[in-house]
C-alpha cells in the first residue's frame, strides 16, 4: 500500500515537472513567434518601400518610340 502511494507520488511529481517544462516551452515559443511576427512586419514594410522606389524609378524612365506608338 505504501509502495502504491510512493509510485503515485512519483508519477504526480513527474507530471508536475512535465507541466512546468511545457509551460516554459510554451512561453519560449510565444516569444519566438512574436519576434518572428515583428521581423516579418519589418521585412514586409521594407519590401513595400523598395517596391515604391522601383515604381518611382520606372515612372522616371522616358518612354521609347515603340511605347509611344502603342499608346
Amino acid at each position: 500500500m505504501i509502495s502504491d502511494f510512493h509510485q503515485l507520488s512519483e508519477k504526480i511529481a513527474q507530471l508536475a515537472e512535465l507541466a512546468q517544462s511545457l509551460r516554459r516551452e510554451n512561453a519560449d515559443l510565444r516569444l519566438k513567434s512574436a519576434l518572428i511576427a515583428a521581423e516579418n512586419a519589418e521585412l514586409s514594410k521594407r519590401m513595400q518601400e523598395a517596391h515604391q522606389r522601383v515604381a518611382a524609378l520606372l515612372d522616371q524612365i522616358p518612354a521609347t518610340e515603340q511605347d509611344e506608338e502603342a499608346v
